[in-house]
């Protein structure tokens, strides 16, 4: 089967998420949709709604590659601050497949239930987890992902780097 390519770069790069990934640029990118999160609850913007479900979508399917977002992050603002943390890329892809839930879900709301108001609470999560990443470092989605690892509803051979140790265990 052959590959389409996009300039010099294959479809089995442009569609791939980077494990792992610099933690700096994942803030950076939780920063950027925080502030886009905020606009939207408070201008009910549907432009600013539909761009901000696709960051989430293109960051699933190819990480920073197709995402505004994501190439300000990682070509531009992480380079200029020049700390590198590095972190598994399987539950920062998790976060971001939340992210394309309830920005999908509060478009439905909009265009299916006509209702400003659900769209914004939907949105208001967004707010919530991307201000906790951005500002304290906190990663809701890895959270989960973390806990559904350990309940055995993702494999650990997705990210063995993500095991944790159960703190009861000690």
């Amino acid at each position: 089967m052959s590959k389409f390519n996009i300039g010099f770069v294959s479809n089995s790069e442009v569609f791939s998420f980077p494990n792992p990934v610099n933690e700096i640029a994942a803030r950076l990118v939780a920063g950027m949709v925080f502030i886009l999160s905020v606009a939207v609850v408070f201008t009910g913007n549907l432009w600013l709604l539909i761009f901000l479900t696709y960051g989430f979508v293109a960051r699933v399917l190819s990480g920073p590659t197709l995402s505004p977002m994501g190439l300000i992050a990682t070509r531009i603002l992480a380079p200029a601050i020049g700390t590198v943390k590095l972190v598994p890329g399987p539950p920062k892809r998790f976060a971001q497949a939340v992210g394309v839930v309830f920005s999908v879900a509060a478009l439905l709301a909009y265009f299916v239930l006509d209702s400003i108001m659900v769209t914004k609470i939907l949105i208001c999560v967004l707010v919530l987890c991307s201000g906790l990443e951005s500002f304290i470092g906190f990663c809701v989605g890895c959270f989960v992902f973390n806990y559904l690892i350990r309940f055995g509803l993702i494999p650990q051979s997705i990210c063995e780097q993500c095991v944790i140790a159960d703190p009861d265990s000690n």
